[in-house]
């Protein structure tokens, strides 16, 4: 996965040719080389592929791993400040919680915005069956966290202990 440190490392070599790259260009210029307005363009490609690669040195947000989270699917994300996720039916609360904290910081984004609220709210939900062809969602928890803040360490996790109880349990065969 590319880091910080490797894109600093791009943008360094991506912008020492692009230094070589601008010295021929004023080169083909003095001494009115054909190919002069090619190497023009080709400079200010460098120079914005520089930039971008200073940016992504600067932005880069390397992934957080909870320990103990189970892979979870987005189900509904309003862009604000209401998402939810689908966990399977035999999750623990260890897990949940691990799972909760994992989505907190995989979905925080700064471009989120509300104009209600400052937190991001994430509903754990997952489906159980009932009966025989009969689905209904069951709401195990959430987690609020900052729109703001990157770093929460004021995030409210909540777990429902009676729903988590009433799934049913994984049968060993």
């Amino acid at each position: 996965m590319p880091t910080t440190a490797l894109f600093v490392l791009a943008a360094k070599w991506v912008g020492i040719a692009t230094a070589v790259c601008a010295v021929v260009t004023v080169l083909s210029w003095v001494l009115k080389w054909g190919i002069r307005f090619r190497l023009v363009g080709v400079t200010s490609f460098m120079v914005i592929l520089t930039a971008g690669l200073f940016t992504l040195s600067i932005a880069a947000v390397p992934q957080i791993k909870i320990p103990g989270a189970v892979p979870f699917s987005l189900v509904y994300d309003n862009g604000a400040a209401q998402t939810a996720i689908a966990v399977p039916p035999e999750i623990t609360e260890p897990q949940l919680e691990a799972t909760l904290r994992q989505a907190a910081y995989d979905l925080f984004s700064p471009g989120r915005g509300s104009s209600t609220s400052t937190q991001l709210t994430i509903r754990a939900r997952t489906i159980i069956h009932p009966e025989e062809n009969v689905s209904k969602p069951l709401y195990l928890g959430y987690v609020k966290r900052s729109l703001r803040d990157r770093e929460d360490d004021n995030m409210e996790i909540f777990i429902d202990s009676e729903k988590l109880a009433s799934l049913p349990k994984l049968s060993l065969r």
